[in-house]
């Protein structure tokens, strides 16, 4: 499929390839291995020793601020006997030390002391220096990468073009939320890339929105999805989300982004920072409202998730016809999973 295709009748994907183990492993070498995954506010390393440590569809990586002001990124892997350094989230330290067997590493990396390992052959510390991951920022915002086949920009594709006018730097990050449902994370995706379900799904939302001035494009990089928001609505009225598993959401006066992180083939972590230009106690019940309304919404999605992977587990589902006019963003996500997997 090209963005200026004429109209043609495209079908859902294989429910298989939403179920099969085989194909999550696929994925995590062909598409999460490959692509750059956001890990959360460049703020939050703003000081030597502050780190944050995410998962990447079962590889653990850290990012962390070193002494000499770099930002440097590791997988979250001893190189000893494969033990995980550091907790998932953020924090502080000097040296990272491993929780099993105390070897320490060094903000660069470097291998600082296997204690009581012996002499017998003796460790050469340079051999075994933590294994890196790529770093890049955007616009205040973090990414990581394994083994990315773009850059971050050539990722973004149009992306910071549409977001150019947002003053996305003045927003502080204030709060963080991880929910997690039992289905796989394309159905989800599915789920995001277009608004057609608004109506059966979300019965709230959809009072609150033109529903029929609801709107759906592909671009470079990004589905976008627009419609007028009515008086009370914490939400903007656009929503975007990024290949491969990416959303930003905006509000008035922040925005929200999300990270849709699979760790089986049936069970997806999604992992929200919120941003406020208005970080004061006045605006307080403001930010509660759209952090809290956001999670409602999201949360509204899961159920019918979960019953749609149990349908497709149980063979009971064969691919149906995607709408012309609502799902033009499943069609790209669908699209580049194929692409990336050589279907």
């Amino acid at each position: 499929m090209t963005l200026d295709a004429p109209p043609v009748q495209y079908l859902n994907l294989d429910p298989g390839l939403y179920i099969r183990p085989e194909v999550f492993q696929q994925e995590r070498q062909a598409i999460f291995a490959r692509t750059w995954q956001f890990m959360g506010p460049v703020s939050a390393l703003a000081e030597a020793g502050q780190y944050m440590a995410i998962d990447i569809a079962g590889t653990p990586v850290f990012a962390i601020r070193a002494r000499d002001g770099a930002l440097r990124g590791f997988k979250n892997v001893c190189r000893h006997r494969g033990a995980k350094l550091l907790a998932d989230g953020s924090g502080k330290c000097g040296l990272i030390v491993c929780p099993y067997h105390k070897w320490s590493f060094a903000d660069t990396g470097r291998l600082v002391q296997a204690p009581w390992y012996g002499k017998d052959p003796a460790i050469i510390p340079e051999d075994w220096p933590l294994e890196e991951v790529h770093m890049a920022e955007w616009r205040g915002l973090l990414f990581a990468a394994l083994d990315p086949a773009t850059s971050l920009l050539e990722q973004l594709g149009d992306l910071p073009a549409e977001l150019a006018d947002e003053p996305m730097e003045t927003y502080t990050a204030t709060d963080q939320a991880t929910v997690t449902f039992d289905a796989n994370w394309k159905i989800y995706t599915d789920n995001f890339v277009e608004g057609y379900h608004i109506p059966g799904t979300h019965p709230s939302f959809y009072a609150a929105i033109d529903f029929e001035a609801f709107q759906t494009t592909a671009h470079p990089g990004f589905v976008k999805m627009t419609a007028p928001p009515k008086d009370g609505l914490f939400y903007r009225g656009k929503w975007l989300w990024m290949w491969p598993n990416w959303t930003l959401s905006l509000f008035d006066g922040g925005m929200n982004v999300s990270r849709i992180n699979p760790t089986r083939p049936d069970h997806t972590d999604q992992h929200y920072h919120f941003f406020f230009a208005n970080t004061s106690d006045a605006a307080a019940e403001a930010r509660a409202k759209s952090v809290n309304g956001t999670l409602a919404v999201v949360k509204e999605d899961y159920t019918v998730c979960v019953e749609t992977h149990r349908n497709y587990a149980a063979g009971a589902y064969s691919p149906g016809p995607l709408s012309g006019r609502h799902e033009k963003g499943v069609q790209y996500f669908q699209m580049r999973v194929a692409e990336a997997l050589g279907l």
